[in-house]
């Protein structure tokens, strides 16, 4: 092995585009040797551009480290202003552990960026005028959307007595928690981690929520997707205590985690650690940015597999037993408004390991993109743009180092299809569970009332989807008619009765309470889905067909966007721009279709869109490949030319008529009253359906 390293090192060394710098050491002391992985230099992206040659100076190069040791010739490495915060921080305690001893309502600015890594953000109603009114959101830790039945009561409580009277459902199966004062911090954090909740590393430059399908089906593939979401997220915990001494006084309460995670942590066999470190992973500086990560099993895509830094496939043998992973990297949604440096990227195939080697492999692409994400200019920290900038074959080399072997090539897929979970399903166990709509994933008033009443009774398990809905798990067939009576009573709608566009559509909260929002989302998308469906029946859409709609206030993209079939990005007050060209099952990226769409405009080009839709497209061609067939040209010349839907001449339907003879025969009556024999035909209809249903029929 140490041949096939040093041949692969020396292959990367000779590379004119990676700059050697070895004047880091990291956590060692300076008298240690530097493992050969990690002597893999950083590639110091050019600004935005993925094809520039010219090889960077050493001095741009930052890596994930405690203290560097400065050469006297080389200066100082850029860094952002938030990479020199977490390095003065003590392992992320500095200095919010002094700020939330002021009597001030908010933390100063070093102390908002350090909060994330514990899961929260400092807020204020942009609605409110004069002084800021500061609050915090807290974000949960949910891995696959897992919520014990206990947590679930908490949360609900925490938002009565801390928060605004509501709970938030994320995109990425998680609780958001809003309005909770900085006095109140301390309570409402110690409440969740002592209720088996957690908030750590819910926001920040760290591993994210893991992803995977919430369904508590009990097949193979799905059980062993859901446990190989928990053990990547424990695996990429932080291990260095900051979180319980800030909120818990230093009283570290975690579940025995499974062994072979521990190991894979711990393994230092390739240079991935920080040896002595009490963040073997991360270091004080952690990671570059955030750092997302989906599992699931094929066809199911309700994790949006392709967006996340990394996505994960479960492949099984033909008995259903899993056998490894299929590995997606480079994918993310933020990007820089007027910055075409900057864009949403879907993942790409990166290889396959066998399921012993999974948190392996996982750590060893974490690890790269520690050592070699930009630190200096935040807008392009993203793993992302490292793979956009290297190439596949390039990222691959670098992380198979850290892995200390080669990736097996991907395994085929089946086709890819979004799985909603609504309505009442078979676990497969001898139990059901019931997925039920959210709008907006946002739980509030006679709602909340409802789903506190039901969960707290049966004593139910839930879990959260990435679509902003929850599913209720483990209930007994006998419970299924009081349940399914109790939420109707409670407002919850059958599947059936949900209109198809909002089962598919998301928004992210925006305004009030987000700092980066331009314009509304969740408070916006209501009244945008009802325009959408106003504007289907007018250019004669059916109510059961669909597209799915995508909101968000700022182009950061928290609800996907850039992978709907319409997605709308606020880019100025009451004002969005529209994206196209993403598909059903989400595997496909939109591209901008117009900018600065004011809102009361919309209809002006939903309308020749739809119309279009409905009059030119193949057999059963979704909105997203129509627009993508079509051509953006042609699109946009339909738009500036409308001028409104075009009443078609109305036709005889022959079809309401048995034959012929019945034709002629009402045609004569309907002359007698000046009507068409179609237009007495649907009046008889009407008629007879109407005294039936008052008891008048014979």
């Amino acid at each position: 092995m140490a041949t096939a390293v040093g041949a692969a090192s020396a292959a990367v060394a000779s590379d004119p585009k990676v700059a050697m710098f070895r004047g880091f050491t990291g956590l060692r002391p300076s008298s240690s040797s530097v493992p050969l992985a990690r002597q893999l230099s950083a590639l110091a992206l050019s600004s935005g551009s993925s094809s520039s040659s010219s090889p960077p100076s050493s001095a741009s190069v930052v890596r994930a480290v405690s203290t560097p040791i400065k050469p006297e010739t080389a200066a100082e490495p850029k860094r952002s202003k938030v990479e020199i915060i977490k390095e003065k921080s003590n392992y992320i305690r500095y200095p919010l552990n002094e700020e939330l001893l002021t009597d001030a309502p908010n933390i100063n600015e070093s102390a908002t960026q350090i909060i994330k890594f514990h899961g929260s953000y400092q807020q204020y109603n942009r609605d409110e005028r004069g002084a800021r009114s500061y609050s915090f959101m807290l974000r949960t830790k949910n891995p696959f959307g897992k919520v014990p039945n206990q947590l679930y009561l908490v949360m609900d409580d925490l938002a009565d007595q801390f928060g605004i009277g509501t709970l938030r459902l994320t995109t990425r199966q998680t609780f958001q928690l809003h309005g909770v004062l900085k006095k109140d911090l301390k309570t409402v954090m110690s409440s969740i981690i002592m209720n088996r909740g957690s908030t750590l590393g819910a926001c920040g430059d760290l591993n994210r929520n893991v992803l995977a399908p919430a369904a508590p089906y009990a097949g193979k593939d799905y059980k062993f997707a859901q446990e190989t979401a928990d053990n990547i997220a424990a695996l990429l915990t932080p291990q260095s205590g900051f979180y319980f001494d800030m909120w818990v006084d230093g009283e570290k309460i975690t579940s025995d985690e499974p062994a072979e995670v521990v190991k894979a942590r711990n393994d230092n066999s390739h240079g991935t650690n920080f040896p002595d470190s009490p963040e073997p992973i991360y270091g004080t500086q952690f990671l570059p940015r955030k750092f997302k990560i989906a599992v699931t099993v094929p066809t199911d895509n309700s994790v949006d597999i392709f967006t996340n830094d990394v996505g994960v496939v479960v492949i099984s043998n033909e008995e259903g037993e899993p056998q490894g992973f299929n590995l997606y990297v480079g994918g993310g949604m933020g990007r820089t408004h007027r910055l075409e440096t900057t864009f949403p990227r879907l993942s790409e195939p990166l290889g396959y390991v066998p399921k012993e080697d999974i948190l392996y492999a996982i750590k060893a692409i974490v690890v790269t993109q520690r050592e070699n994400g930009r630190r200096d200019d935040r807008k392009y920290s993203r793993m992302k743009y490292l793979v956009s900038s290297w190439g596949i074959e390039k990222f691959r080399s670098v992380v198979e180092q850290y892995y200390g072997k080669k990736f097996e090539p991907i395994r085929e897929l089946p086709e890819w299809e979004f799985k909603s979970y609504l309505g009442w399903q078979k676990q497969g166990d001898g139990g059901w569970f019931c997925g039920l709509h959210v709008d907006n994933g946002r739980i509030g008033g006679n709602m909340k009332k409802t789903l506190r009443e039901i969960i707290e009774k049966y004593n139910l398990n839930v879990r959260i989807t990435p679509n902003q809905n929850l599913i209720l798990c483990d209930i007994r067939n006998a419970w299924k008619r009081p349940i399914t009576k109790a939420l109707a009573q409670g407002g919850f709608l059958e599947p059936k009765h949900v209109d198809s566009l909002n089962i598919t559509a998301m928004a992210c909260p925006a305004l009030p309470l987000c700092p980066l929002a331009i314009t509304e989302a969740e408070r916006g998308i209501p009244d945008i889905l009802k325009r959408a469906r106003a504007v289907f029946d007018k250019v004669g859409l059916k109510y059961n067909e669909s597209i799915v709609i995508r909101v968000t206030g700022c182009p950061n993209g928290c609800a996907r966007p850039y992978v709907a079939e319409l997605g709308l990005v606020g880019d100025g007050p009451n004002s969005y721009q529209i994206w196209l060209g993403g598909t059903p099952n989400q595997t496909s990226i939109a591209r901008t279709f117009m900018n600065k769409v004011k809102v009361q405009d919309l209809e002006k080009v939903f309308e020749p869109l739809f119309y279009y839709w409905k009059r030119k497209r193949q057999s059963k061609e979704s909105f997203g490949d129509f627009t993508n067939r079509m051509g953006f040209e042609k699109l946009q010349e339909w738009v500036d030319k409308w001028d409104g839907v075009v009443k078609a001449p109305a036709r005889y339907n022959l079809k309401l008529f048995a034959d012929k003879e019945t034709y002629e025969a009402m045609e004569e009556l309907a002359k007698v009253q000046e009507k068409s024999a179609h237009q007495l035909a649907i009046e008889v209809v009407r008629n007879f359906v109407a005294a039936q249903q008052n008891g008048k029929a014979e």
